[in-house]
């Protein structure tokens, strides 16, 4: 092989591998906030919850509504008695949403009534312009 095909090659897996880093890093700010965002919900703090959700959210669910309906979900479960991310994973088109950076999340959780339960939650990705990540739900 020629040297410039070898460099060619290298280029495109190091240009590969920042790609599938700067995901990684998004997956991880996505995970963090996503963790802050249901310990919202844990403890009841549904106005909250709301608050800190994407404008899209929000624009779809008044804040009443979503207290209600999370409310008649959520405690019946009882409280958590344990909650891993099962999955994490990025992506630029969800169904029902406009274009833009995601990372669906699902979380296996404990529930003092119910042992075993699969949570999702899909934080917004975007990038501040000082080139930081912020995340949105």
């Amino acid at each position: 092989m020629t040297r410039k095909f070898m460099v060619g090659i290298a280029m495109v897996v190091l240009i590969a591998g920042v790609a599938v880093a700067a995901d990684t890093d998004k997956e991880k700010a996505a995970v963090t906030a996503a963790e802050k965002w249901v310990s919202l919900v844990d403890a009841g703090d549904y106005t909250a919850s709301w608050k800190e959700a994407a404008e899209y959210f929000r624009a779809a669910v008044s804040s009443e509504q979503w207290a209600q309906t999370i409310q008649a979900v959520r405690e019946p479960l009882g409280k958590v008695v344990s909650r891993k991310v099962k999955t994490r994973t990025y992506s630029t088109s969800l169904p029902g949403a406009p274009d833009g950076e995601y990372v669906v999340i699902q979380f296996d959780t404990s529930f003092g009534n119910k042992k075993s339960a699969l949570e999702t939650v899909t934080p917004c990705v975007t990038e501040t312009v000082a080139g930081e990540c912020q995340v949105t739900l």
